[in-house]
């Protein structure tokens, strides 16, 4: 027990402002960023007279514009969100406890209340975000709040997410103020030696100052160039990648191919941050239960006595049973195996005891508003699945108290006396119930893992129903195995006194209560086994096969035993039969562990399945990765969902890869936390995956069209941007570096000042973000049928330092021809009326009308997928540049600010003369011609999968694509799978303490008399039951597998 000093408010503050702290907290943010404390220096260095050539508003406009952006995105996603709520006191009461942990299972208190003291344990304790079930009201108090919550105590930490392309963006800033430096030494040095040898030539018009020595000119002209040329870092930069990001995650949300229409469930792209990061994935690690499958359970199989029922051969089709003999039978329930009905109505003992068995032994609570109106609320799919089946057979259950359960029987209402549940918890993989029948017979039933069952059985039990269950294991079913035994009346009594002891203890209590339930389940008879079936989701192999087409590499992570991930894995297509053989590692020691990984080098399997069972060695790790990274699949089972996010960690540390995480449950949070993406599943298991996703759509095949078409797109799109953004950038600063040479070093800028402050957020900024938006390769239906498309991403192939080099080389060859042949075109150069033009004020006007054309072209040149949109945008640009140069040249705007309109008359004296408009068709033709040049030759040459690719689109387009073909996905049914159950503490305590009634149960008769409506609800770890298990969404249209080989197969290098 722990007394704070000072209790905490319930608030959770989840905003990081208020009214008063937005604006300075917000800026110091912003501010920490290397790019705006760079434009905020400049700014200071350009309200230096001696240092600046450049007006102040060309670093102000932009930077405010950005500030501003930036500030209403954070005010945006920064919505007060806090919880205030009051910690109400009684002054007869007091609560002491255990301080505030993150220990869910536990709680250890102690309540006084009028002189009593009452136990206070986990069952008395509603965690936050819990719902009450059938309870109409109830008293409470709220004993930890706000922070101190044991949920919010075990709130992972969620890491800042950043994408390769961010992390390269830093590495090449700092170079670029790296080089930015360099230039600007270099044209300091010649201003120095100009300063010597030229600059008493000059004395006589700009006199120097006194004291204003050569070098100390030099240190001016350093600062005066470091603002000039400023622009090979543009702060718009960061606010167009923000605008695409955002573009792009749209798309996501408004894609009607991923909206799952049966839930209502459209796509959410949770993040804007990460699109392009979609395009470059090379591991999947994805959750089965829930996300591979339906997590829909349907009874399909049962073996009672040694006699297997469902089993209809291939070739024999049968009608589905009728139950019409029953009418509280679930319409919904299909069976077709004619015999099992049979044998119930023979009264077959054995038979009749295991439905009794389903029917009794279970946690389902039954609420019946109407006569013969059911509706159950299970803890489980597998719960609600077997209870239902009992009812259609005959053995219904109606209602339960806190100490009976009632079924009927064949049509007769019997209620038996429900004396102790044996709950299910992880460890134990099993439930028993413990019942006095209305003859006063004591029996124990138990149902559970056939492994953990077979322990506790009587030495002779029937080896069909072994035999059974391997089969239905191979069939990839979801098994259970059932037991019973009598119990004698003295020894019950004498072992319920020491249960109520143990249940009751303050210390120690689980393992006490575990012993007591270790002792009665013993000497069981086995009964018989069922098969439950939990289906695939629509277009699982599909979508599998397509992402191994991709080269992108599939680790399936589940909990459940390997034989049923196994043959899930072949049913979904992950494994496949050309694989001889299936490579499994069970080690329970580092030793064995490291024997079983030899033997995989030295035999060249090709698939690999892991069963953990022992803890992570680094020297085993490294082995595991090695060999795991060669392999064509991997299944890990019996992973807990620590374990899931330690595989996550383990590639990500050593194989310098973008990983994606996909589960739909609560335990793979940690999983999709650790990727570089989380995709949440908003399927049966509530919303605790997608709440902590990045991305969340309902349905696995939806996965296909996130990576292969909006992923691929989004990276496609950013990196031409990054391209194309760097290279205009280039080329304008690179041009200011030329005109040193020609004007002393003197930092004077080659263009007008109002084209520099505009040139980025003006005349550029639409087109460059149109491609970025717009563009396309090829349409997501080319992008199905060749998924080789998505491989450039796994090797970074758009965009990297080789291709930064090349485009700042593009770039350098752009602004040697922008500046020498305007130069030289109007050197001596005369109007027609023998008037000179050849001015400094011409020739700006000149350069930076060539240097918009030229980009303009390269953009168009970008581009692949032209739209009004984009169209509009290029044009639009060019012709605002026209009316604002048109309009800040005239005479009008000189009258009214001469200082800051000196180009008065320019535009219309040297856009009326022909060698001008000769010499921007020269200066542009000469931009573009070597890179046309160029990519003719590498599309002729060494033409890569997308121009293979946009050539066949070019060809199809007169000729349309044949009809796909529907691939043929095979399945093996020879392999074993195993029990998989809840996996969570059951609900029996909830049961025998009464806690769950609302109201008294409706009178009924005992018969068959009434039918009504049924249904099932599942609560808990899932929430989702057919008892049909029919497909609950239109299935993906197949996509033709291609033959066409454009790519190489790539290796991961060995560790």
């Amino acid at each position: 027990n722990s007394k704070r000093k000072k209790t905490n408010t319930n608030a959770i503050k989840t905003s990081k402002y208020n009214l008063f702290t937005f604006l300075p907290l917000n800026l110091f943010e912003q501010f920490q960023r290397i790019a705006n404390a760079y434009f905020l220096f400049l700014l200071v260095l350009q309200v230096i007279p001696q240092i600046s050539s450049l007006s102040w508003f060309t670093t102000v406009v932009p930077l405010v514009l950005v500030l501003s952006v930036t500030a209403a995105k954070d005010a945006t996603d920064d919505i007060v969100s806090s919880c205030l709520q009051c910690l109400h006191s009684f002054p007869q009461g007091e609560v002491r406890c255990e301080p505030p942990n993150n220990r869910l299972d536990r709680f250890t208190g102690t309540l006084t209340y009028t002189g009593q003291k009452y136990a206070l344990d986990n069952e008395k304790i509603l965690l936050r975000g819990c719902t009450l079930r059938n309870t109409e009201w109830c008293f409470g108090l709220v004993v930890f709040g706000g922070p101190e919550t044991k949920l919010m105590q075990n709130c992972g930490k969620s890491t800042f997410k950043r994408t390769s392309i961010d992390r390269l963006m830093n590495v090449l800033v700092l170079c670029i103020f790296g080089f930015l430096a360099f230039m600007c030494t270099v044209l300091a040095i010649g201003n120095f030696f100009w300063e010597l040898n030229e600059g008493s030539h000059f004395t006589a018009f700009l006199p120097r100052q006194d004291g204003n020595s050569a070098a100390f000119s030099a240190f001016l002209t350093f600062w005066s160039y470091v603002i000039i040329l400023n622009t090979v870092v543009p702060i718009s930069l960061y606010v167009s990648v923000e605008i695409i990001r955002l573009g792009n995650s749209f798309y996501i949300d408004w894609d009607r191919k991923m909206y799952y229409a049966r839930s209502d469930t459209p796509a959410e792209a949770r993040t804007t941050t990460l699109n392009e990061e979609l395009g470059q994935i090379k591991y999947i690690f994805s959750d089965k239960t829930g996300t591979l499958t339906q997590n829909i359970m349907t009874f399909n199989k049962c073996s009672i006595n040694g006699k297997c029922y469902g089993k209809i051969p291939s070739h024999i089709c049968l009608s589905s049973v009728d139950f019409s003999f029953n009418p509280l039978a679930d319409p919904r329930f299909v069976f077709h195996d004619h015999s099992l009905v049979e044998a119930v109505k023979l009264e077959t003992p054995e038979v009749h005891t295991f439905f009794r068995l389903l029917a009794l032994c279970h946690t389902v609570m039954a609420e019946e508003k109407k006569e013969g109106e059911l509706f159950y609320q299970a803890q489980s799919p597998d719960e609600g699945a077997l209870v239902t089946a009992a009812r259609n057979f005959g053995f219904v259950f109606r209602s339960r108290t806190p100490d009976s359960v009632s079924i009927v029987e064949m049509g007769q209402q019997r209620s038996y006396e429900l004396l102790a549940i044996l709950d299910f918890n992880n460890v134990r993989k099993r439930m028993s119930v413990i019942v006095r029948s209305p003859e006063g017979k004591l029996s124990l039933y138990c149902k559970g893992a056939d492994t953990i069952v077979y322990e506790r059985l009587h030495h002779i039990y029937c080896k069909y129903v072994h035999a059974d269950l391997q089969e239905f294991a191979g069939e990839g079913l979801r098994t259970l195995a059932l037991a019973y035994k009598d119990l004698d009346e003295d020894y019950f009594t004498q072992w319920k006194q020491r249960h109520h002891e143990a249940s009751t203890a303050l210390d120690d209590r689980e393992s006490k209560l575990d012993q007591l339930y270790e002792e009665i389940e013993n000497d069981l008879l086995l009964l018989g086994a069922t098969a439950i079936e939990d289906k695939l989701q629509d277009g699982v192999p599909q979508t599998i096969e397509q992402l191994a087409k991709a080269d992108i590499k599939i680790w399936v992570l589940t909990g459940d035993k390997q034989e049923t991930a196994e043959n899930i894995g072949y049913a979904c297509n992950l494994l496949r039969e050309e694989m001889n053989e299936v490579f499994i590692i069970s080690g329970n020691s580092p030793e064995d562990v490291q024997a079983e990984l030899s033997y995989f080098w030295l035999n060249g399997i090709l698939a690999f399945s892991l069963e953990t069972g022992h803890r992570r060695q680094r020297s085993v790790e490294l082995e595991f990765l090695r060999t795991a990274c060669m392999c064509k699949s991997v299944i890990c089972c019996r992973v807990t969902p620590l374990q899931k996010a330690q595989v996550v960690e383990l590639v990500k540390k050593y194989k310098q890869v973008v990983t994606l995480a996909i589960g739909d449950g609560a335990n793979d949070v940690s999983m999709i936390k650790a990727a570089h993406i989380g995709v949440g599943i908003s399927g049966q298991e509530g919303m605790q995956a997608v709440l902590s996703s990045d991305y969340s759509f309902a349905q696995f095949c939806f996965l296909q069209r996130l990576l292969l078409v909006h992923g691929r797109w989004s990276y496609l799109r950013m990196c031409k941007f990054l391209r194309y953004f760097f290279y205009k950038n280039f080329t304008f600063t690179f041009v200011h570096f030329w005109y040193a040479f020609f004007c002393g070093f003197s930092a004077q800028t080659v263009y007008d000042q109002w084209f520099i402050t505009l040139y980025n957020l003006v005349y550029t900024a639409l087109p460059v973000l149109g491609m970025s938006l717009f563009d396309q390769d090829v349409n997501d239906v080319w992008s199905f049928q060749h998924p080789q498309l998505y491989i450039p991403g796994h090797l970074n192939l758009y965009f990297s330092k080789k291709a930064f080099f090349k485009c700042a080389l593009h770039s350098c060859y752009s602004s040697l021809v922008l500046f020498f042949i305007p130069y030289a075109a109007m050197q001596d150069t005369v109007r027609g009326d023998g008037k000179d033009v050849a001015d400094y004020q011409s020739f700006a006007l000149l350069t930076q009308t060539c240097l918009l054309f030229a980009v303009s072209i390269q953009l168009g040149l970008e581009m692949s997928y032209w739209t009004a949109v984009n169209t509009i945008f290029v044009l639009g640009s060019l012709v605002m540049y026209f009316a604002v140069t048109f309009t800040m040249y005239s005479n009008g705007m000189f009258l009214m600010l001469p200082s800051a309109f000196p180009f008065i008359g320019t535009a219309r004296n040297s856009l009326n003369q022909p060698n001008i408009w000769l010499t921007i068709l020269l200066t542009s033709l000469l931009c573009v011609l070597p890179v046309v040049t160029f990519r003719f030759l590498l599309i002729q040459l060494c033409p890569t999968i997308n121009d293979k690719v946009m050539f066949k689109v070019r060809q199809a387009k007169a000729t349309p694509p044949p009809p796909p073909r529907r691939a043929r996905i095979r399945r093996t049914s020879s392999r074993r799978s195993g029990y998989a159950f809840s996996h969570a503490q059951g609900y029996g305590d909830l049961v025998t303490s009464g806690r769950f009634l609302r109201r008294p149960a409706v009178s009924r008769s005992s018969g068959f008399a009434h039918t009504g409506r049924t249904g099932f609800s599942p609560m808990g770890r899932s929430a989702g039951y057919s008892p049909t298990g029919r497909p609950q969404n239109a299935r993906v249209s197949d996509v033709e597998a291609t033959s066409l080989q454009m790519y190489r197969t790539i290796t991961d290098p060995a560790l």
